[in-house]
């Protein structure tokens, strides 16, 4: 090892990915730091962790950073998002007694419909108590967003609990979860141990949720422009190698390994092939793009998704009109993107914002170089977010 140390921190996810494939292929190395990884139990103690500064970065929730600048992490200091590591690639899943349930009522686990898993979630008995591993998380905002257009209100007919991904199956397990919304591959370990059932996949209720992060703190980037630089190239080599298709084997093996997850390679291959088993009579589903690492714009930190967080959070916490959404957005620091990874080739959109959920299929756009494809980005009920209005 060789080069400017970096802690950074991760939760063992599969979406953890980026950071461990540039550590584990020398993608940071031939950058030049030295990139030391360090496992959490939470996303709690992972955000304590980045903002008391014993790391100096890590894979983390994307509404994380923009709370962070809104107020709501009770006087710790800023954290930036440096760049999206991962879009999409949490489930939505149910107990065995609530599987039960809807299997009784005839749902036949469609796993790409919204409507039909929402009207399905909606007929349970209320209030159901639903399992997300952090309540500043893009879990929470997609489940709250998904269920009120079935008439349910948060607090009333669902209440949110944190739990943390890898103890999510335990609490299913032990009947303190009616429901539950976690990043892979905690979803699908709750289907192997016949506790629950997989119903739908985050990316059908928006089809590229930014839903991990690189955070860092904000004096410790204005402070170590060299060393963000080379980790932010790292890290973005490491997205753009896990987007191969012909990759996939080999990242699962990396992820199973005893240091990082710690699990078979067969049951991580699920999530970054889009194949799922989603209960335990055995029943295959597939959905395409149920995580995204790279293309299609998805590696670009968008203001406007930014910006989509912070006005979520400034409802979700009703917090004072004199906080401005428009500011928070910031954290999303498309500035050095385009500063540190123009010049070895990503793409760079003409604005650092777009109208987000207008896209019904992948769409050409220019750039300042050419131009670039953005992916398909929708919401589930037609919303539409122009940040500009």
């Amino acid at each position: 090892m060789s080069g400017q140390q970096i802690k950074a921190g991760y939760m063992p996810l599969i979406d953890a990915a980026p950071l461990i494939v540039a550590h584990e292929l020398g993608f940071a190395e031939e950058e030049g730091i030295a990139l030391e990884l360090e496992a959490a139990p939470s996303w709690s103690t992972l955000r304590d962790l980045l903002a008391f500064g014993q790391i100096q970065a890590a894979h983390m929730l994307s509404p994380v950073p923009v709370a962070s600048s809104l107020g709501l992490l009770a006087g710790l200091p800023r954290l930036d998002a440096l760049m999206v590591t991962s879009a999409n690639g949490n489930v939505f899943g149910v107990s065995k007694e609530m599987s039960e349930r809807l299997e009784a009522d005839g749902f036949a686990y469609p796993f790409h419909d919204a409507e039909k898993a929402g009207l399905a979630i909606a007929s349970l008995p209320r209030p159901l108590r639903i399992g997300v591993p952090f309540d500043l998380s893009m879990h929470s905002e997609l489940i709250t967003l998904w269920l009120s257009n079935f008439g349910m209100v948060k607090g009333e007919d669902f209440h949110i609990m944190a739990v943390p991904p890898p103890m999510m199956a335990r609490a299913i397990e032990r009947r303190e979860l009616d429901a539950f919304c976690v990043g892979e591959p905690w979803g699908s370990i709750t289907v192997e141990r016949a506790m629950g059932a997989l119903i739908l996949p985050g990316a059908a209720i928006w089809s590229c949720a930014p839903e991990k992060v690189l955070a860092a703190r904000e004096d410790w980037i204005a402070e170590n422009p060299t060393a963000v630089s080379a980790l932010m190239r790292a890290v973005w080599r490491a997205c753009v190698w896990l987007a191969v298709p012909g990759n996939k084997t080999m990242a699962a093996e990396l992820l199973s390994s005893e240091t990082y997850l710690g699990l078979g390679s067969e049951i991580i291959d699920r999530a970054l092939s889009g194949r799922f088993i989603v209960n335990s009579n055995g029943d295959l589903r597939r959905f395409d793009g149920f995580m995204l690492f790279a293309g299609d714009g998805i590696c670009f930190p968008w203001q406007s998704q930014g910006r989509w967080i912070a006005e979520r959070l400034v409802k979700r916490f009703n917090l004072s009109a004199d906080v401005r959404p428009e500011d928070a957005q910031k954290v999303f620091r498309s500035d050095l993107y385009r500063e540190y990874l123009m010049p070895i080739g990503a793409e760079m959109p003409l604005s650092s914002a777009k109208v987000e959920g207008a896209l019904d299929a992948p769409t050409e756009v220019p750039t300042v170089s050419g131009s670039m494809i953005l992916g398909r980005n929708c919401f589930f009920n037609g919303e539409i977010f122009d940040p500009g209005q």
